[in-house]
């Protein structure tokens, strides 16, 4: 029986759920997630009622729930969704909640929300246009939305998708920052800022993270290695820092907000 992309994000993010939260082991969601709430800083409001879609252990959730009136972090893994419950208890949060769900069917009404933001999803789903249209549709006019994710920059050599599909098999695409604006204009909101910036990342914590076995790791390193020495282009844009392999990825932040 064929595995769906669902069943393998569900497989692959099970998996990370324990580590999700350490810096350690997840530089990528851990090391810029304050500067993401300084992106978003202006529009947050006392009295917002926020949705986090695909939220892993809701750390975005987590970073403003003091700050607003009420969080529901959605995601379709529940070892993702049980071990973020465990971090808000612990930290005694008493205004998230957890809800089991497709981000590409929100199981809310129209309207139901004031801010809505999504970190490193649309990436990793297999329909991103259904995301960003259905975070657009639980917002209320005006509410603010957020995508942070990485993009591909347009002159970009190599396929870096592959790369992260041999390390990550729940892994989709990743998308350019045009074609995230056009997802998220499409769906009826108004971009109004956008930042990117590119992380240089080690590459040995990154392979280990997702739990690849070595026998993909060791083909990794090679092409990478290969690229340094003149090789084809991987799109992974490799470096060398006191020996040890790393490579770059692309963040945006982007805000909109809904019609």
């Amino acid at each position: 029986m064929t595995e769906s992309h669902d069943e393998k994000v569900v497989r692959e993010f099970s998996k990370q759920a324990a580590g999700f939260a350490d810096p350690a082991r997840n530089e990528a969601f851990t090391r810029h997630l304050d500067r993401l709430v300084r992106f978003m800083d202006p529009e947050i409001d006392l009295e917002d009622n926020v949705l986090e879609v695909a939220a892993g252990t809701a750390l975005v959730s987590r970073a403003i729930a003091r700050r607003v009136r009420h969080v529901t972090a959605l995601d379709l893994t529940p070892a993702m969704l049980a071990e973020g419950k465990r971090a808000v208890d612990r930290e005694g949060v008493t205004n998230v909640t957890f809800a089991h769900g497709d981000a590409a069917a929100l199981p809310f009404l129209d309207r139901s929300f004031t801010l809505v933001v999504t970190r490193f999803s649309l990436h990793q789903t297999a329909d991103p246009k259904a995301v960003v249209k259905e975070m657009e549709r639980v917002s209320r006019p005006g509410a603010a939305l957020f995508v942070a994710d990485l993009v591909r920059p347009d002159d970009l050599d190599g396929d870096p998708d592959r790369i992260e599909r041999l390390r990550d098999p729940s892994h989709g695409t990743i998308l350019t920052e045009s074609q995230v604006v056009e997802l998220v204009t499409g769906a009826g909101a108004e971009v109004k800022r956008a930042e990117r910036f590119d992380v240089v990342r080690p590459l040995e914590p990154w392979l280990a993270f997702t739990g690849a076995p070595e026998d993909v790791r060791e083909p990794i390193r090679r092409e990478l290695r290969d690229e340094l020495g003149g090789g084809p282009p991987t799109g992974m844009r490799p470096s060398e820092r006191d020996g040890e392999l790393h490579f770059t990825h692309s963040l945006l932040f982007l805000h909109a907000i809904a019609g």
